[in-house]
């Protein structure tokens, strides 16, 4: 009999981790109501563009995270809280698809590292795999730009700001003036950077969006799937990135802004987080 009620409680305590597990999990997700633009600063707004419900990191991708499933770090700045950086297009997308691995998802992306994707225009893009997307597939991957611009809006609850959740960039983002020891003035200078020994901060600590997404103004900048050259096209020089981020200036920051990086390119700033499909 008392060797029937320890495994009942060794049994009750297992489901209960399982159950916190997946609800941090959870909880580290937001859906985000689809429909058309709403925010008028968005690039779609009053556009034929319409959003499916989709799932969208609450965070940018940790380094925690990022080390669980990759067993490394790139990043310059170490710590577990703070963003991934050092990251390419590509290192993002097998993240995406290990992690679904890892968490018994179907992969969204296939990988083709043998074969040379002649889409991809850049000269210097040394990779250029080929990627293809499995429809149908549950696993992470990479928003959009028009999901990320979506989002990062205030989705159907947008209140327009012009940068995401405010319209007082200083409240919502890390940006090359407020990254460091001091708020910086003047001219940007990179060995003014240096002297103020700008970087990444811990995710999560500035205020949320409307949807409650953090730090989709500043602090990284983010992958998106697209080119950068026209997004309903499959080729191109460059994919985009959103968000802005600790190196730059408070412009990159607002929603509506384009960045273009190769897809091999890394950087100090550069980062993502990662969706779902409902």
């Amino acid at each position: 009999m008392e060797k029937r009620i320890i495994v009942l409680l060794v049994l009750m305590i297992v489901m209960v981790t399982a159950w916190g597990c997946d609800g941090e999990k959870q909880e580290s997700f937001v859906l985000i109501k689809g429909g058309t633009f709403v925010n008028t600063n968005s690039n779609y707004f009053n556009e034929t563009v319409t959003i499916s419900d989709f799932y969208m990191g609450k965070y940018e991708v940790s380094q925690k995270e990022w080390a669980e499933v990759m067993d490394n770090n790139p990043s310059g700045f170490k710590g577990d809280n703070l963003p991934v950086e050092m990251v390419s297009w590509y290192d993002s997308i097998a993240y995406c698809n290990k992690r679904s691995v890892k968490e018994g998802l179907s992969p969204y992306y296939t990988i083709d590292t043998e074969k040379e994707d002649t889409d991809n225009k850049s000269e210097y893009d040394t990779l250029k795999w080929i990627i293809t997307i499995n429809e149908g597939a549950n696993g992470y991957r990479l928003p959009t730009e028009e999901e990320w611009e979506y989002a990062a809006g205030g989705g159907q609850m947008s209140k327009s700001y012009t940068y995401s959740g405010s319209n007082n960039g200083e409240t919502v983002a890390w940006y090359f003036r407020n990254a460091g020891k001091e708020y910086l003035s003047g001219d940007w200078n990179w060995s003014l950077l240096e002297g103020n020994k700008n970087k990444t901060n811990p995710v999560g600590t500035k205020k949320p969006n409307e949807l409650g997404i953090y730090d989709m103004s500043g602090n990284v900048r983010e992958w998106c799937f697209n080119w950068y050259e026209d997004s309903e096209i499959e080729k191109g020089f460059f994919r985009v990135w959103k968000g802005g981020g600790w190196i730059g200036d408070i412009v990159s920051c607002e929603v509506s802004y384009r960045g273009k990086f190769e897809a091999s390119g890394t950087g100090p700033d550069q980062g993502f987080r990662v969706c779902r499909n409902k």
